[in-house]
Order: C-alpha cells, then structure tokens, then sequence
C-alpha cells in the first residue's frame, strides 16, 4: 500500500475520512455533525499493519482541508486527534 488515498463519504450527518484497499478499511477518522458549521471528530482507528506510518496524521489533515473548505470549525474529542491539534499549531485554526 504505498500510493495512499483517503477518501471521504458523509451521509449528512455522520461522515469519516478512510484509508481502503480492496474490501477493507486500513484507518479511518470518524466524525458527525453538531449542526451546519460544527463537527465533532469521534474517533480515529488505524490498522496494526499500518501504525507508525504517519496515516492517523494523513487523515487528521485530509479532514482539515475539507473544513477549511467549507469554513467548518472543529471539536476533536478523540484522544488523538486531540493531541494532534494540540501538537501541531498549525492546525489549531479550525478549532471551535
């Protein structure tokens, strides 16, 4: 798996940003809606194969990107992405 791409998919209220190959899903940042402008990062999970390879960081700036966008702010109350935002001060705009 070297040419990685995430991918998005949102239902309108519940959406996630994913690594796939194949029929399986290798990461994912999960996330919903708490109104039009407003998104609560769940969780992040990462396959065991794939720790240490920087793709929790992949999906945190893909979901970063796409609220920038869209002028979406951000509540991570996943541990990771928490401690991400909280690391990288570059990020921290998107923060509520």
């Amino acid at each position: 798996m070297n040419d990685i791409k995430i991918q998005h998919e949102f239902d309108g209220k519940r959406g996630s940003f994913f690594l796939e190959e194949g029929a399986k899903r290798f990461g994912e940042m999960v996330y919903v809606m708490a109104g039009p402008k407003k998104m609560i990062i769940e969780h992040t999970e990462v396959d065991e194969s794939l720790k240490g390879q920087g793709i929790g960081g992949k999906l945190l700036d893909e979901l970063v990107a796409y609220v920038r966008k869209e002028e979406i702010k951000v509540i991570p109350l996943c541990p990771f992405a928490k401690a991400m935002f909280k690391k990288k001060e570059e990020l921290q705009d998107v923060l509520n």
